[in-house]
């Protein structure tokens, strides 16, 4: 049977292959974020109930890793009995939430894999260039690095890319340290609503594929940080915005600029087995990418099959302040 009559039977594409034994991937710093940080949405008692039956190490780990005032209520939680079901099903839903933290330590060269082929338009930063030339640029969820080495690539003297996520932020230091211009690019911990820099202290604040209406990626109180920390002058840049966010960029002053597409613009894998793997891991709710991938014998995807828009667009707002 090929593997596409294996897809149209019905096949279940592998989708999380994290255990809950991958936690001790993580360093202590890490491992206290994740348990203490409401962003990754694992609460006492899901954890307790997911470690029970586990090896004593990690459980050892996690309780140090929680404050003092929690300690009680995990060991409360962890002796409570409960059906091997329940224990599973909270498993499952931990490894979930942190399915990409674990993707990030466990397996960073698939994810390397993932997005080295989601190329921007190349007009995007030719346009951009004289905005980013010797200028001190803020990349906001700068992720491992992509659009902060576009930046210094065009003349940006200094960018400080500000990353919430401890795995990416590793993954971008990494390639700081072993990348030529490395030295102009100064990683940092941060979100969009707290961002760990003066006022008025960059010429322009940029955010690639990370900044959302939505105020858990940014919103009205990420806007009003990167308004905050950008200069009179200078400008807020967002590209590759999501479609559904466009009435509220407009609603905002944003100026919109779509660049022109000669031809369907695709997610470039490295081989076909690169593709198929990345679908199998990454698009696992989306059988139509794995079925193109095995129909076509391609390891070019279409954004429209993936579901996502292509990174053609990028909006744009002058910073305006008394």
């Amino acid at each position: 049977m090929t593997g596409h009559e294996a897809l149209t039977r019905n096949e279940t594409l592998f989708d999380n292959p994290f255990h809950i034994e991958d936690l001790m991937v993580f360093d202590d710093d890490t491992l206290r974020k994740i348990l203490t940080e409401g962003s990754f949405g694992v609460c006492i008692e899901l954890l307790a109930w997911g470690l029970q039956g586990v090896p004593c190490p990690l459980v050892r780990r996690v309780k140090q890793s929680l404050p003092p005032a929690q300690r009680a209520l995990f060991m409360q939680h962890l002796r409570r009995p409960v059906a091997s079901c329940e224990r599973e099903r909270a498993r499952q839903q931990i490894l979930d939430a942190l399915f990409w933290e674990l993707t990030y330590w466990k397996t960073p060269e698939l994810y390397e894999e993932l997005t080295e082929g989601e190329h921007l338009h190349p007009g995007i930063f030719q346009r951009l260039a004289p905005d980013l030339a010797r200028k001190t640029v803020l990349d906001a969820g700068a992720g491992s690095g992509r659009a902060a080495f576009e930046c210094v690539g065009y003349g940006a003297a200094l960018v400080y890319a500000v990353e919430p996520s401890p795995g990416l932020l590793r993954l971008l230091e990494q390639k700081v340290a072993q990348r030529a211009q490395g030295e102009r690019i100064l990683p940092l911990a941060g979100r969009f609503e707290a961002l760990p820099l003066a006022d008025n202290s960059v010429d322009v604040a940029l955010s690639c594929s990370a900044f959302t209406a939505r105020p858990e990626q940014g919103g009205e109180p990420g806007l009003a940080e990167m308004k905050r920390v950008t200069r009179p002058g200078g400008k807020i840049i967002l590209i590759w915005p999501r479609p559904q966010d466009n009435a509220w960029l407009l609603a905002h002053g944003f100026h919109y600029v779509a660049l022109p597409v000669h031809r369907e613009m695709c997610v470039h894998f490295r081989s076909l087995k690169s593709a198929l793997r990345c679908a199998r891991r990454f698009y696992a709710h989306n059988r139509a990418v794995a079925r193109y991938i095995l129909t076509r014998q391609r390891a070019d995807v279409p954004f429209a099959v993936l579901g996502v828009n292509p990174p053609c667009d990028y909006c744009w707002l002058e910073v305006m302040k008394p």
